[in-house]
């Protein structure tokens, strides 16, 4: 009697990836990008292979999927919580502006960011106060597209966890870009970089991997 293979069980992390990866195809981020709904999974399915391990601290988010250059408003109103999609009164001129830090080396296509941290230890201080505590701690700050990757894959994050500041675009004034609650929805905004908020912290991860490590 010849014995039947024995099916793969995905991991946690695995069935973490698809559902993330179903999330952004439900903002219609495909099309967006001129994709196929298969082309678009088949870009991002290598990351697959560089999910982290179990961690054991609840606190922050093990990995976030992304992708770089996605269009902005389109993907912030397909976000919906009980208040309403989500919204901006930026334009597209102003946000164009605004782009990430060179240092920060955001990988050019797909890619995970890892160890996510919204930044509830840093509510009520300045952003420009923070920025170089996290240096200091060998984190990166988050742009906006990371920032609206972390709101796609947990509409209810502005809630459940904290408001937070993306240091990691700027427009080269004094100006840093933050997702907050108004009027019960998510709301892409700014504020000023020396102006502390009790209600926003600034988000950060540990890492970013994607095409550097593929190739």
């Amino acid at each position: 009697m010849t014995a039947l293979p024995v099916a793969a069980v995905a991991t946690e992390a695995e069935l973490e990836f698809d559902r993330q990866v179903d999330a952004l195809v439900t903002t219609g981020l495909p099309e967006a990008l001129d994709l196929v709904e298969q082309c678009f999974r088949a870009s991002v399915e290598p990351l697959r292979d560089l999910l982290p391990p179990p961690g054991t601290d609840g606190t922050a988010i093990p990995f976030v999927v992304v992708v770089p250059h996605l269009p902005v408003v389109p993907v912030l109103e397909a976000v919906h919580t009980v208040g309403g999609p989500g919204f901006t009164t930026m334009d597209d001129a102003d946000l164009a502006r605004f782009q990430p830090l060179p240092e920060l080396e955001v990988p050019v296509g797909p890619y995970l960011l890892l160890d996510v941290d919204p930044g509830p230890d840093t509510l009520n201080l300045p952003p420009a106060e923070v920025l170089p505590r996290l240096t200091a701690a060998g984190r990166s700050p988050l742009t906006i597209p990371e920032g609206l990757a972390v709101l796609v894959s947990d509409p209810g994050v502005l809630r459940s966890r904290n408001c937070f500041s993306l240091l990691g675009s700027r427009a080269g004034d004094k100006r840093v870009p933050a997702l907050w609650v108004s009027a019960r929805r998510p709301r892409l905004g700014w504020c000023y970089q020396g102006a502390p908020h009790t209600w926003l912290g600034s988000a950060s991860c540990a890492a970013r991997l994607g095409e550097p490590a593929l190739t």
